[in-house]
Formats: structure tokens, C-alpha cells, sequence
């Protein structure tokens, strides 16, 4: 392998055009080669200096390809990875990692056999407000944590026609928010004893869950998961209470919202959050908390770090493979209407 990564992407609707191809293009070091798209002239007139592929095989087979980012809708994820790992190649999945966590750990398992990194793309890690309550709980500002809220809400009171709305496997917002926001949890708290999701399809004419409430419990503490498309009054994306004093934080991430508007990673306002958090301790004096700046851009550059120069896979499979496993119990949770317990070996 060279000192540049040549990185070739499956896929280019929302995630790989909006989140993906920018990314990748802004990191020193890596160099987006080729895309496998269905509509290659929608590719070629946003990266006109990037080889176009027709189907996923044929960009599998270029033998000058590093690394391959599956940006593709959830139900190919499994059957992509598999394919590009037994071509040699090292592989980023976007979140969910599959369809089911069997699948996932059947790509672990393949990933070791071959000797490949394997990685997940849970950006999340690198929002903003995130960043910012690491910071926080890392100072102990709070005391020790009793009480923690983490909301997604959006208004999109329209049902679109596309594959995440669908009613088919891994559509519908559990499978599409509840990635990100166990994540979290899971970095801050380490997994939780059980799981309760109570889950609906609330729109008109809503085909898959569009609503998700999922509560975790740890021994000292409780944990909240919210996730809705009819929220056009947002409250607070995070709450949380100590045994010192309270943090809120409102507002979401701004770099979502600033890739699809087309800006590039790496200007000096980058990922800044123009909404501070809140901080109230013991002395009940309110007082505004701004952390670092969000950047998305860290994960391929520590992506970069593990294949050309050792460092540690940003995300490792196996991290994803546990978020895989809470998801499904998540879901089993709402079928069967109580708490789900998580096994202790999944901290293996």
C-alpha cells in the first residue's frame, strides 16, 4: 500500500454524496478514486475526475483500490462487505452495520480471518455537543451521572418515497437514529443491563416506524432514547443530571446540515456550534458551556492512521456488532412489550 489511500465508493445517494465523497476528498492522504453508482452521470457532475462504475463487482475488481465505503441502502450492507473483504479489500460500512447482528459478527469473524480492517461509520462520535459532554463527564462537573436524555427530533411530517421509510427490513428510525444515539451511550456508559423500546409509526400514511422512546437501565443510573419526525418544536438534544448539578444542550450538530448545503470540511468556523450548553451545579447559577468544535473528518483521518500507519480502527466491527445486538433486542423489546436483558458475554 502507498502513503495515499485510494478509497473507492459504493454508492452515492444520500449517505455517499452527502456525507462520504466529502469527507473522503477533504482528508490529506486518501484519494477517492472510483464510484459504483446506478446513475453515474449524477456522479460524474458532482466528481468529474473520478472513475464511474456500473455495479459494485466491477469496482471490486480494480486491484488499485485500498480501501471500499459501502454507502449503500441497509439491506445490501451484509452482502457488500462480504464481498469486499473476500476481494482484499478493507472496508467502512455506514451505520447500521447490517441488517442483523448474526450478519455482523459473521463479518468480524471475516474481517480476522483475512487479515482486513473493519470499521463502521458512526460519526456521531465526533458531534459537537458530544465532543462537549465527554468533555464535560471527563472534568466531573457533574458529580456522578443518575439521569441521561438524548433526543433526535426532527419535523418531517411528509412520508418520502425512498428505502428509509419503506416497510422493508432496516428501514424506519430505530434502524436509522437509534444507531447513533446507542452509540453514544454505549462510549459514555459502557452497555447497559437491559433495554425497553416502545416504538410507532405515527405520520400519515406511515409505513415504518417514523417514533421510538427506548429507556436503557445501568446500575447507578437511568438512560432516555427519543427519536421522532413530528417534533416541530424541538426541546433539548441532551439532558443530563448529577449528583452535582444538571447540563441541557439544544440544537443539533451543524455539520449535517452544512454538507448538504454543500460547504467542505476544513474551514476555521468548521463544526462549530453557535449554541452553547447550559450548566447548572450546586450554586444554581446558570453558566453557558461551549465545547470543541464538531469534525466528521476525524474518523476517515484515523481511518487513514490504522491502515498506513498502525494506530487503532477508530471504530472496530466489534463495537458495531454490540450496537447490532441492542437494536435487535430494542426491537424485540417492542414486540413483546417488556424489558429485554442484555447479555453479559456481549461485553466480550
Amino acid at each position: 500500500m502507498t502513503q495515499t489511500l485510494k478509497v473507492g465508493l459504493l454508492g452515492f445517494g444520500y449517505a455517499g454524496s452527502t456525507f462520504h465523497a466529502p469527507l473522503l476528498r477533504a482528508v490529506d492522504g486518501i484519494e477517492l478514486v472510483a464510484v459504483a453508482s446506478s446513475r453515474p452521470e449524477q456522479v460524474r457532475a458532482v466528481l468529474p475526475n473520478v472513475q464511474v462504475h456500473a455495479t459494485p463487482d466491477a469496482l471490486l475488481m480494480a486491484p488499485d483500490i485500498d480501501l471500499v465505503v459501502i454507502a449503500t441502502p441497509n439491506d445490501s450492507h451484509f452482502s457488500l462487505a462480504e464481498a469486499a473483504l473476500r476481494a482484499g479489500k478493507h472496508v467502512v460500512v455506514d451505520k447500521p452495520f447490517t441488517l442483523t447482528a448474526a450478519e455482523a459478527r459473521q463479518l468480524v469473524a471475516l474481517a480476522e480471518r483475512q487479515g482486513l480492517l473493519l470499521s463502521v461509520f458512526h460519526n456521531r462520535r465526533w458531534d459537537a455537543d458530544f465532543l462537549a459532554i465527554q468533555q464535560l463527564m471527563a472534568e466531573g462537573l457533574l458529580g456522578r451521572v443518575v439521569h441521561f436524555e438524548s433526543h433526535f427530533d426532527r419535523y418531517r411530517p411528509l412520508v418520502r418515497q425512498r428505502w428509509r421509510e419503506s416497510p422493508n427490513a432496516g428501514a424506519g428510525l430505530w434502524y436509522d437514529l437509534g444507531p447513533h444515539l446507542l452509540d453514544q451511550v454505549v462510549q459514555l456508559f459502557g452497555l447497559p443491563q437491559a433495554i425497553l423500546l416502545e416504538k410507532a409509526a405515527l405520520r400519515d400514511g406511515a409505513l415504518s416506524d417514523d417514533w421510538f422512546h427506548a429507556l436503557l437501565r445501568y446500575p447507578d443510573k437511568r438512560v432516555m432514547l427519543h427519536g421522532s419526525a413530528l417534533v416541530a418544536d424541538a426541546g433539548p438534544r441532551f439532558i443530563i443530571h448529577g449528583t452535582q448539578g444538571s447540563f441541557s444542550k439544544y440544537g443539533l450538530d451543524p455539520q449535517e446540515e452544512a454538507l448538504k448545503a454543500g460547504g467542505m470540511p476544513g474551514s476555521a468556523a468548521w463544526g462549530r456550534d453557535d449554541l452553547p450548553g447550559r450548566l447548572v451545579l450546586a450554586d444554581g447559577v446558570p453558566r453557558e458551556l461551549v465545547g470543541p468544535a464538531g469534525d466528521y473528518t476525524r474518523y476517515y483521518s484515523n481511518v487513514r492512521d490504522a491502515l498506513l500507519h498502525g494506530a487503532a480502527n477508530p471504530v472496530p466491527a466489534v463495537q458495531a456488532w454490540q450496537i447490532m445486538v441492542l437494536l435487535e433486542l430494542g426491537w424485540l423489546s417492542a414486540d413483546q412489550q417488556h424489558w429485554q436483558t442484555v447479555p453479559a458475554a456481549l461485553a466480550c
